[in-house]
């Protein structure tokens, strides 16, 4: 219990130590990093999502992501399930990156 707290402080206080999301959606879930679920509303998503243009604009675990070519180039691998129960995300794509984020912390991690 200790060390999950550790680790829990750690990751809080850290930002700097996480990744810029650089991601790429791959074709079959068993190659997926995090299994993603694109919400109708924004008020389902645990995390709003802006898709930038460049690769220089992606941001650090807070929801702007930019979709690299191939899988080697990216931080993380997704899969787009058909259904929430399936996900470890769920997602809004925004239509303005200044509305992104997490609005469940609690999955941050899944992104580090």
């Amino acid at each position: 219990m200790k060390k999950i707290i550790l680790v829990l402080i750690l990751v809080i206080s850290c930002p700097a130590v996480t990744k810029a999301q650089k991601v790429f959606s791959v074709e079959y879930a068993s190659q997926a990093d995090v299994k993603v679920f694109v919400a109708d509303y924004e008020s389902r998503a645990d995390l709003l999502v802006y898709k930038v243009d460049y690769e220089s604009r992606a941001g650090k675990n807070d929801g702007n992501w930019f979709f690299v070519d191939y899988a080697s180039q990216a931080d993380k691998k997704i899969f787009f399930v058909d259904y929430a129960s399936q996900a470890d995300v769920i997602i809004y794509f925004a239509d303005y990156s200044s509305r992104v984020g997490w609005k469940n912390k609690e999955k941050m991690h899944l992104f580090y």
